[in-house]
């Protein structure tokens, strides 16, 4: 049985690192490295992440510096990055490419925030499916005689708990991503 609640535990902890991942990846206004995760760039035939072809600096707050290791690859980078989704213009100067992140608008913070609740949702699904399947394993485990009445009771009180701590674990992530969403 315990091995079985560690396991739904795991789950649900990688559900919830996904979710920070998630949460990287969305810009609130600043320069983070993190929204060029998602960027992929066609190289020799292969898509490959931009963090592998370039050095990924914060200039300034709202500046983030591109330096490919192989000057060739610039335009090739500039290109994945106009085609993306993140939204900002890079600025090529020969060298390196510049993305300068504009102030957000009010509107796109509330945007911005009804994504966020859309992750966490999503996240607190994933957890609450998780237990749902923990919770049948535990009961075949019962009808096999593997486990008492009791132990049965206990488990399900200890999936619960690990359940209701993860939901709260989501929820606060969300609303702290919110707050830095909302407050830059």
């Amino acid at each position: 049985m315990k091995e079985t609640i560690n396991a739904a535990k795991e789950k649900m902890n990688k559900s919830l690192n996904a979710l920070g991942n998630e949460f990287a990846s969305i810009r609130a206004g600043r320069a983070n490295p993190a929204v060029l995760d998602k960027v992929m760039v066609d190289y020799y035939g292969a898509p490959t992440p931009v963090n592998q072809m370039a050095a990924i600096s914060v200039s300034e707050a709202r500046i983030l510096v591109i330096q490919p290791w192989d000057k060739s690859t610039l335009k090739l980078i500039e290109k994945a990055i106009q085609t993306s989704d993140i939204g900002i213009t890079p600025v090529n100067d020969g060298n390196v490419i510049r993305l300068a992140f504009p102030q957000l608008t009010e509107d796109r913070r509330k945007e911005l925030c009804k994504t966020i609740k859309k992750y966490g949702e999503e996240c607190k699904v994933t957890v609450r499916s998780v237990r749902r399947d923990t919770m049948e394993k535990l009961k075949k485990m019962q009808k096999a005689s593997e486990l008492t009445e009791d132990d049965l009771k206990n488990g399900e009180k200890k999936v619960q708990d690990i359940t209701d701590q993860f939901c709260a674990d989501v929820d606060k992530m969300v609303a702290d991503k919110e707050k830095e969403v909302m407050t830059v």
